[in-house]
């Protein structure tokens, strides 16, 4: 099933419409079947991930794909598993394997549901009841809600999906669609009712008439069936439509015709159900999640100077009075401490930025700056780097399992690899530690106190002491004492009046 564009609905909000039983049952009889409906509360939760995702373009499963620095899928397991479903499966087809493993990965306990070739949601779905109650002894284990969500909803909030739970529990409903109101409602399979309000049935795009085709109220892919009602309603389903696909729409209407109450409840945030078919839409969605992110920082005393061009993952954290300017990527497990400044134009990925330093225009990964360090700009901390307070990386400098303490600078133009560089050091221009011989990396040390001349090469391993000064130009081979001065006896030879031999 093809999405269209979300538009805010302002109808329908919340709002429960359930068909009218043909079997009337008392008051009490209800309400105990609701009291034994809450208690056993989500039974299974089945995510539907089988799909191919033709129009992304893509040889990654358009589920994988990510968004806040988590796939599709992974954003929709993790709002399912905020209810405790008793079990959770997902059903996977296309690149079976890669999904399935993805899949794990989110929650090792976690059922995997093989999909065969015969095509269509309610197909998938037919395979889960199959596999989650077995041989049919285990049917009676199967006895409460059942929810069924689309894994390329990654705006899907937990709140959402427990108040359609909540709904359909407290209104009695054999099956629950959640709806969305929609000012394009272009592929989208259609929530017609009769005169009263009364959900008949879902009418897919393919298959709509021109009065059908004008509805805006949208099926969004993410139902509630009390699990007897479900099993009941899947068996049957054909491939009788235009896609030639089993439709998970139609056991609705087979609900209905049952007797069993089948309602709807509209999602309060359009945001929550749309659906992602390709890039245009992933990026779209991107952007208004990211904003919300920004949003919520901000409230919570965060600086951003541009919300627009600033992008920060779900798994970041950052304290009170951070200031983060134009043009930064904060991304992955990235902790930014009090009173830091961030930017312009700096990533951070699993970074660790102490309180008051400062990081522009620079890259900085799975390193931890110290508290009032100063790096930038254009510095690439690659990961395993421990810089502590009020150090200093500088213009153009490489870091990589670099260990700083306290006090010492790398102004600019150096490569620091494999090295630990004691207090209150100094690093001049142009400064290289060699640490690959060809084979193996090699630790350099460099004492505290140390003042190292421009253009030095260290070749590691090598270790030089305290209190050390290196003359400009210097080769270190051998190990250095403290309180020593070490130079390379580098000859300036000098050839008066030469020309080259084209001007000769």
């Amino acid at each position: 099933m093809s999405r269209g564009d979300f538009a805010g609905g302002t109808t329908h909000q919340g709002e429960i419409l359930t068909t009218e039983n043909s079997q009337q049952t008392s008051k009490s009889q209800h309400d105990g079947q609701l009291q034994q409906q809450a208690d056993e509360g989500v039974s299974a939760a089945i995510i539907l991930a089988a799909g191919e995702g033709t129009r992304m373009c893509s040889q990654t499963p358009k589920v994988l794909h990510a968004l806040g620095g988590k796939t599709l899928l992974n954003r929709v397991i993790s709002s399912v598993q905020q209810l405790n479903p008793q079990r959770l499966a997902v059903v996977v087809h296309h690149q079976a394997e890669r999904v399935a493993a993805a899949a794990r990965s989110y929650d090792d306990a976690v059922t995997i549901i093989r999909q065969d070739d015969i095509p269509g949601t309610g197909r998938a779905v037919q395979c889960a009841m199959k596999q989650l109650c077995g041989d049919g002894q285990q049917n009676d284990k199967l006895s409460g809600a059942v929810l069924i969500a689309a894994s390329d909803m990654p705006l899907l909030d937990a709140q959402t999906l427990q108040s359609l739970i909540h709904a359909h529990i407290e209104s009695g409903n054999g099956a629950t669609v959640l709806t969305a109101m929609l000012d394009n409602p272009y592929g989208y399979g259609r929530i017609i009712r009769d005169q009263q309000g009364n959900v008949l049935r879902i009418v897919e795009q393919k298959d709509a008439n021109s009065t059908e085709l004008a509805v805006h109220e949208v099926n969004t892919s993410v139902y509630v069936f009390d699990a007897d009602v479900l099993s009941a309603s899947v068996e049957g389903l054909d491939s009788d439509n235009a896609q030639g696909e089993f439709y998970l729409t139609d056991a609705l209407e087979e609900a209905r015709r049952s007797g069993r109450h089948v309602g709807a409840f509209a999602a309060p945030d359009a945001l929550a159900v749309e659906g992602v078919n390709d890039r245009i839409q992933l990026a779209h969605l991107a952007k208004a999640h990211n904003r919300r992110v920004c949003e919520s920082w901000m409230l919570n005393g965060v600086t951003i100077l541009d919300p627009e061009t600033t992008w920060i993952e779900d798994d970041v954290e950052i304290a009170c009075d951070v200031t983060v300017l134009p043009g930064c990527f904060l991304q992955g497990h990235t902790v930014i401490a009090e009173r830091a400044v961030v930017g312009p134009y700096t990533t951070l990925i699993d970074a660790r930025i102490d309180e008051g330093a400062t990081v522009e225009r620079s890259r900085v990964q799975e390193s931890h700056i110290g508290a009032e360090a100063n790096i930038g700009p254009w510095t690439y901390m690659r990961p395993g780097n421990e810089l502590k307070e009020q150090t200093k990386a500088g213009a153009f400098v490489e870091m990589k399992k670099a260990h700083i303490d306290k006090g010492s600078k790398v102004p600019h133009l150096s490569y620091i690899g494999d090295a630990h560089i004691g207090e209150h050091s100094n690093v001049g221009g142009g400064t290289i530690t060699a640490n690959y011989d060809g084979v193996h990396k090699n630790h350099t040390e460099i004492g505290s106190n140390v003042h190292v001349g421009a253009d030095n090469v260290f070749v590691a391993p090598v270790e030089v002491g305290d209190g050390v000064t290196t003359g400009a130009g210097s080769v270190i081979r051998h190990q250095v004492a403290d309180n020593s001065m070490v130079y390379s006896e580098n000859t300036q030879h000098e050839k008066k009046h030469w020309k080259p031999s084209w001007e000769r």
